[in-house]
């Protein structure tokens, strides 16, 4: 429970769809309040009355483009206001640019690292000192399989990023640790969610095998086990395990020629 009586209350961005709302529900069905961010107002609003109704918590939905610069502000100010404080934040928003670096607007590339970087990193540096205050908290950031690989054509942001994420969870984990705060990052593979049909790969995707995807509740679940356990990288699943350590394991070369070739179908032109 919070110091003031309320329920815990989880943060969760990119809330309207895919592992956001799988998040906003595994966490309303363990009886904590959700705050619902993302862009798409009706459906948090139609996810934010389901929660409140099926479990009888507090969700509510707090609309933003996580793209802007200083996005997590207004954010974190709508909160405060509610007299909250963050228990649990799940830094979750992101899209993909599937096609090379100058392919497409710089904008286009500038409001992907607003969304998965630096507002991203604005939340947690917003919600860690509640956190430490109140001796209790959790921080998880959705990162990749993707960190572990090296760079090719296509997505050039994407690897970077992820691997920020990785090694940001790592470090808070190392200077939050003894606070109380349990910070991990999630690393999924293939997932079925709207990803590759806002990244414009849907039908490519569909024709991959489905033998290794996972659900957006499969990962959620192993993420949060992971969390409670204060696991700082969690691989869901056991064939993401053994690919994330055949890449740390492999010359570089070879894993990025081996990467490449099978990426390649997915690497779009504007």
């Amino acid at each position: 429970m919070a110091a003031d009586g309320a329920r815990r209350l989880a943060l969760v961005t990119g809330a309207s769809a895919g592992l956001g709302e799988a998040f906003a529900r595994a966490y309303a069905a363990r009886g904590l309040d959700v705050a619902l961010v993302a862009r798409r107002v009706e459906r948090l609003e139609a996810l934010a009355a389901e929660l409140t109704a099926r479990h009888g918590i507090e969700a509510f939905a707090l609309p933003a483009d996580l793209s802007g610069f200083e996005a997590h502000v207004p954010v974190m100010a709508a909160i405060a206001a509610r007299g909250r404080r963050v228990d649990v934040l799940v830094n979750n928003a992101g899209f993909g640019v599937p096609q090379s670096f100058t392919s497409v607007p710089w904008a286009r590339q500038r409001d992907f690292l607003m969304t998965m970087a630096v507002n991203a990193c604005g939340f947690a540096y917003d919600v860690i000192p509640g956190m430490v205050e109140a001796g209790a908290g959790s921080i998880v950031n959705i990162a990749s399989m993707a960190a572990f690989s090296p760079g090719v054509a296509g997505n050039s942001l994407y690897p970077g990023v992820k691997g920020l994420m990785v090694k940001f969870s790592q470090s808070l984990d190392s200077e939050y640790r003894a606070a109380g705060l349990k910070i991990t990052a999630t690393c999924p593979g293939f997932t079925k969610t709207e990803f590759a049909a806002q990244a414009g790969i849907h039908e490519i995707m569909e024709r991959e095998s489905r033998l290794f995807w996972q659900t957006p509740e499969a990962v959620v679940e192993a993420t949060i086990r992971g969390n409670e356990r204060g696991k700082v990288v969690v691989i869901p699943g056991w064939h993401n395990r053994i690919a994330a350590a055949v890449m740390r394991t492999l010359p570089e070369p070879l894993v990025r020629s081996i990467i490449a070739a099978g990426s390649a179908k997915y690497h779009l032109e504007a």
